[in-house]
């Protein structure tokens, strides 16, 4: 019995915990990625770069409100930050659709204009938040690091192995769970949702109905900076931050909404989940958890480790090939892609 809960306390923080935490992070920015694509009608490759430029408007509120010794005791100063940072990243977003996206919409130009418009803007985000913070890890986590510490938990079990759970992690499932909530709340629940969804179910039905496409539009944008500066954050918080990571995350961002299906909200959140734990779990080693699990005569002697760690975004690419090749609509019938 031990033996089977040390294996458990193994996998729940190896795995589970950080493939939960992982997944909440990727389904916030799945959700901008398929607003965007369901409202919009173009897939925005510079997603990741706003959630990277967002991130860094919070990094430098941050630490300017530590060096004023403003903070929230064992909680990260970032949450404080955080509300000026989305204020930051909503200009950003709405002075890019004034002098960028609008021009094209205007023009009605296919949407693989806009693809390609969307990938001129990214490089743009990217060159500025590097010139502006730099290319290299940037450390903003403060507060208590631990909300339980393993060596705590050993002491309060007996068992051999300790269950270790960052503040950071819980901070990224509450904040996911809340950011959700109020998100579905709006769009089912309030006239200006309603409007959205309409638009995004049939366009020149909702133009008879006398719905704005320039304010659905603007409120779009708005909404989507939000998520993708808290997505940005809370990953920022749980790994680290540095500009070419939100690059990467790109992949796996567009998997989880192809995933669950482009256009559908629920669809990226269930997405997300998909992509972490396989990701998660292809590449962690299994050999401790099976060693506690397993007759002795049966305890494998490899790390039992299908992929490296180095190669967990080929597991991203490698579901999304196969979506896109059997069910190119996703779990939850998005649009086709």
């Amino acid at each position: 019995m031990m033996d089977f809960l040390n294996g458990l306390v193994a996998f729940l923080n190896f795995v589970a915990i950080p493939a939960t935490a992982y997944g909440a992070q990727l389904a916030l920015g799945a959700l901008g990625v398929t607003l965007i694509y369901g409202i919009l009608r173009f897939s925005n490759f510079a997603h990741g770069d706003t959630m990277a430029f967002g991130t860094m408007a919070v990094i430098l509120v941050t630490w300017g409100l530590q060096a004023l010794g403003v903070g929230l005791g064992p909680i990260p100063t970032a949450l404080l930050a955080l509300p000026l940072g989305i204020l930051i990243t909503i200009g950003l977003v709405l002075l890019t659709d004034r002098m960028v996206y609008r021009f094209y919409r205007r023009q009605k130009v296919t949407p693989v204009l806009l693809v390609i418009v969307s990938m001129g803007v990214m490089f743009v985000y990217n060159g500025l938040t590097r010139f502006i913070l730099g290319p290299d890890d940037q450390n903003f986590d403060d507060g208590t690091r631990f909300l339980i510490s393993a060596r705590d938990f050993r002491n309060m079990t007996g068992l051999d192995e300790g269950l270790a759970i960052r503040t950071s992690q819980a901070i990224t499932v509450v904040a996911a769970v809340l950011v959700v909530a109020v998100l579905f709340w709006f769009l089912n629940r309030t006239r200006t949702g309603k409007s959205m969804r309409a638009f995004s179910d049939n366009e020149d039905l909702a133009l008879l109905s006398g719905i704005s496409p320039e304010r659905v539009v603007a409120i779009t944008w708005i909404i989507v900076a939000a998520l993708a500066c808290v997505a940005g954050t809370l990953y920022g918080l749980d790994k680290s931050y540095k500009p070419f990571t939100y690059f990467q995350l790109l992949l796996p961002i567009f998997a989880a909404a192809i995933v669950g299906g482009l256009g559908s909200p629920i669809g990226a959140i269930a997405g997300g989940f998909v992509i972490a734990y396989s990701e998660v779990m292809i590449t962690y080693a299994w050999k401790k958890v099976l060693e506690y699990w397993l007759p002795e005569r049966l305890e494998p002697d490899s790390l039992v480790q299908l992929l490296s760690t180095d190669y967990k975004f080929a597991v991203s690419f490698a579901i999304l090939v196969i979506v896109l090749l059997f069910r190119p609509t996703g779990l939850f019938q998005g649009k086709a892609v």
